[in-house]
């Protein structure tokens, strides 16, 4: 009976844990099917935006990568970082000429979202663009 709990209990873990796309257009390990990103859009140009998201994920943690990345209908910008050990992730993405999108993804090191991290850095860009 222990032996069939025991099983029971990983064969759990494992359909609850696997990979999650993120925002860069990656992988990362993580717990499927919960909201883990929040958007916003400024009328403001992709450039000024993306060095705002950069400039938000080096004053609150370190800054990992950021990237260019050239699909067949437009362009988007990723920024990827660590804040208080959780892993994030911006893109910076142009919906139309006027408008920017820009998408904060955040995981914690067991693969759970943080959306309040997220909503914090999202908040502290839009600010940056104030200025």
């Amino acid at each position: 009976m222990k032996e069939k709990i025991f099983l029971a209990l990983i064969g759990a873990s494992l359909i609850g844990a696997g990979c999650v796309p993120t925002v860069t257009g990656r992988s990362t390990g993580g717990v499927p099917f919960i909201k883990d990103a929040v958007e916003g859009h400024y009328e403001r140009p992709l450039d000024q935006v993306f060095e705002a998201a950069k400039e938000v994920v080096k004053f609150n943690g370190t800054l990992i990568n950021e990237g260019t990345h050239h699909t067949e209908t437009n362009t988007f910008k990723t920024v990827e970082g660590k804040v208080n050990q959780r892993s994030v992730w911006v893109r910076v993405e142009a919906t139309d000429p006027k408008v920017t999108g820009v998408t904060v993804q955040t995981r914690t090191t067991g693969g759970v979202s943080d959306l309040d991290l997220a909503h914090e850095l999202e908040k502290q860009i839009a600010l940056k663009l104030v200025k």
